[in-house]
């Protein structure tokens, strides 16, 4: 018992180190050929050892998403059996899925002993309605609680992306609606190892997936070097959530600047960069053009960039999507992250944590999974988890 205090308190007062590749557990597709040669090269070039190369049967055909059914029984349960049979537990801290594992999951749907209580909650809403109508009220606040609790016994909302439910693959249960808080945001300490941190290296090709290592590589050994462009909209006076993230990226470009080695734009109006005119991208963050990528920027390799905007990784695999994350990646992106359905907006990383953590010195998937606000919900981060573009900075 003294034992196990101790090493209770020892977690409790000691920071996670940075990220090492016998951390990652590297997951293919064993039936696609280009996933599993893609997983290889991965742990050969980043030293990961090959025994945690793990491939799942997910057919021999390119999927985007794979039902809640499967999900389980073909991606989450190997997984969990593996890192707990296997006594990887709190040594096993990130995921690294590879092109031809499908990015999206479908939701459960609703549970058949819950068939009553859904016919109840509809009656009971039907009535509320009818008394709204009858004073002349669209909404009460018990017409909008009947509405998420039928909801959510509809299991509606209960999709999300694949990457963002396997952080939470070793919890026994939690709720499939929405989002759960993420228990990394703001500290990767060693407490906190039942969530992994997941990333995936993707695109429109399995060319463009395998080629984000090389890039990131290159990055590492020359240095991250270019100029960043912020496309704030001019609505951080705005008091909503709106104006929050615009605020947050104004005040980003105004702490960049003292960085001597990046070169900041920042683009106040409600315009978005116009095609042709960002030479040099290092990072670039801004909103917001839904679905429709504007082709600005000359992406350096190493580059790391997000649109926050909806439904942008929604088509990942599409070689001529307008979608802002399979667009950049075309367009030699190193780094990027997307929702795969509608995520709200609060549910984006803030620019100035994500790339401020980056700037620190932390490689790309602890800069994301310190500052990315859920779990089990819409976003995906892809990238290779190791890349550090900024680790010569901080002497590490």
């Amino acid at each position: 018992m003294r034992y196990l205090m101790a090493l209770f308190v020892l977690t409790l007062t000691c920071q996670a180190a940075h990220l090492q590749p016998n951390e990652i557990l590297v997951v293919v597709n064993g039936d696609l050929s280009d996933s599993a040669q893609i997983g290889q090269d991965y742990c050969r070039k980043r030293q990961v050892p090959i025994e945690n190369l793990i491939p799942l049967s997910l057919g021999n055909k390119l999927a985007d998403r794979i039902s809640r059914r499967d999900y389980d029984r073909k991606i989450a349960e190997p997984l969990r059996n593996n890192i707990l049979y296997r006594k990887r537990a709190g040594d096993i801290r990130c995921l690294l899925l590879i092109y031809g594992v499908p990015y999206r999951v479908n939701g459960r749907g609703a549970l058949p002993q819950d068939a009553g209580v859904i016919e109840k909650a509809k009656e009971a809403l039907a009535r509320e309605q009818e008394a709204n109508k009858a004073v002349g009220q669209k909404h009460s606040p018990l017409s909008r609680q009947l509405e998420a609790s039928l909801a959510r016994l509809q299991g509606k909302e209960t999709n999300a992306s694949v990457d963002s439910e396997l952080a939470m693959v070793l919890f026994p249960n939690y709720e499939l609606y929405r989002w759960q808080p993420n228990a990394l945001r703001e500290s990767l300490e060693p407490i906190g190892w039942r969530t992994l941190m997941v990333s995936r290296l993707d695109g429109p090709s399995s060319d463009i997936a395998a080629g984000l290592v090389d890039k990131a590589l290159h990055a590492e050994s020359q240095g991250l070097q270019g100029h960043v462009y912020i496309d704030a909209r001019g609505m951080d006076q705005q008091q909503n959530t709106y104006g929050v993230y615009d605020r947050d990226l104004v005040q980003w470009a105004e702490a960049l600047q003292q960085h001597d080695k990046l070169t900041v734009h920042l683009d106040r109006s409600s315009e978005l960069f116009a095609p042709g005119t960002c030479p040099d991208t290092a990072l670039y963050c801004g909103w917001y053009s839904l679905k429709h990528y504007v082709d600005a920027f000359d992406f350096v390799p190493g580059a790391i960039g997000y649109h926050i905007a909806s439904f942008e990784a929604e088509h990942l695999h599409q070689s001529n999507s307008p979608q802002w994350c399979p667009a950049m990646l075309r367009d030699g992106i190193t780094a990027t992250l997307g929702p795969v359905a509608e995520p709200y907006l609060h549910a984006f990383p803030r620019p100035s944590e994500f790339f401020g953590a980056l700037l620190d010195g932390d490689c790309l998937v602890e800069g994301y999974a310190k500052t990315n606000p859920f779990n089990s919900w819409q976003l995906l981060l892809i990238g290779d988890p190791l890349y550090r573009p900024f680790a010569s900075d901080n002497n590490d």
